[in-house]
């Protein structure tokens, strides 16, 4: 029988966003599936070396439970942005939930492979020496001929 592949396309870059590519990452590769993911635009950020400057935006996220329903509008005052991010890692905490940076690192050591858009990081002049260790540069069709022969594509 052949491997089974999974391909992931992550293109979003805040701390709630992270989580979805690097569980079902781990859990695939877990499952012995071969997996590939590839950063692209926002989603770069969660290849960088120091996570912490990720947040939750509660704007653009109504389904986002709260202890205290919070009317829309009240999302674009400051500090929301913060308190929603403090919220959010003292949940995951409390519950005993696996850090980005762990689920990260499970991934590398499975063997996930991670491509970076050249592209992106282009684009936004990012510098590939904050990007972490394990990780290569290229473009989509680097992605394309792995994703096209993959049981399962997800666009994340």
């Amino acid at each position: 029988m052949d491997e089974k592949k999974l391909a992931i396309v992550a293109t979003k870059g805040t701390l709630d966003w992270g989580y979805p590519p690097f569980i079902l990452a781990s859990t695939a590769a877990a499952l012995g599936y071969s997996v590939e993911i590839f950063f692209t635009f926002y989603g770069l950020q969660l290849l960088k070396k120091d996570l912490s400057h990720l947040r939750v935006s509660p704007l653009g996220n109504p389904a986002m439970p709260m202890p205290v329903p919070i009317p829309t509008l009240m999302m674009v005052l400051p500090g929301m942005e913060g308190l929603a991010t403090s919220m959010m890692k003292s949940k995951m905490k409390a519950k005993g939930v696996a850090s980005l940076d762990e689920l990260r690192g499970l991934c590398l050591e499975a063997e996930v492979r991670m491509i970076a858009c050249q592209m992106t990081v282009d684009l936004f002049e990012f510098d590939t020496a904050d990007f972490i260790e394990g990780i290569e540069l290229g473009g989509a069709a680097a992605f394309f001929e792995f994703a096209g022969e993959s049981d399962v594509t997800l666009f994340i």
